[in-house]
């Protein structure tokens, strides 16, 4: 469902940010610099807000500057200037997006002595980038993996409720989501090796 949502939401997005998107390109601005603007902005949503426990905040700030990830390819395209670099920034800038996220909730949970929870945002950290890393390095040995149960959009969905919840006062909003994404995390990894290695042994193109 939210790979849908995801698909869908990108496209009305795009859409109603396209005069934005078209208005930064008469002004010079490229689609690169959008997108590692957009990165800066998370840093802050996430060490300015989500590490000091203002969830909804926090939320709000990174929502608006994921907008970027959805302007900065639809720029490219317009410019005529999509390339193999654009992206590998794009990738790169995501996955230090998604460890801001979650090193920004870290630190608040390291903070208030809640290690149950702190544990479960570290899974969620290592685990979030092993499912990307394993992906990716898939597609590096001539393989695809499109196989995921939780994949980027769906942890920020997952880790997003939570914060918005534990900001809004149900406390454990945050921590249950972190749990449940640590054991998603956790058997996507899992499902993405047996997906390449059932395939590779059958001698099937993955």
């Amino acid at each position: 469902m939210a790979k849908i949502l995801s698909v869908v939401g990108k496209a009305g997005t795009a859409r109603l940010l396209d005069p934005l998107s078209r208005a930064l390109l008469r002004a010079g601005v490229s689609p690169n610099a959008v997108t590692v603007v957009g990165t800066l902005g998370v840093l802050v949503g996430a060490f300015g807000f989500a590490a000091r426990g203002h969830f909804v905040a926090a939320v709000l700030i990174i929502l608006v500057c994921g907008l970027t990830d959805v302007m900065d390819g639809a720029m490219a395209r317009a410019r005529g200037t999509a390339s193999r670099y654009g992206a590998l920034l794009d990738s790169t800038m995501d996955r230090v997006a998604d460890g801001a996220i979650f090193a920004g909730i870290i630190w608040w949970y390291a903070g208030t002595g809640d290690r149950p929870t702190l544990a479960a945002a570290l899974i969620c950290l290592v685990a979030g980038q092993v499912v990307s890393y394993v992906k990716a390095r898939a597609e590096g040995l001539g393989m695809s993996c499109h196989v995921g149960l939780v994949e980027r959009a769906e942890r920020l969905i997952i880790v997003g409720v939570g914060a918005l919840l534990t900001g809004f006062g149900v406390s454990w909003g945050l921590p249950a989501s972190l749990w449940l994404l640590a054991a998603g995390s956790i058997f996507t990894v899992g499902q993405r090796m047996w997906h390449v290695r059932k395939h590779e042994a059958a001698g099937e193109s993955v």
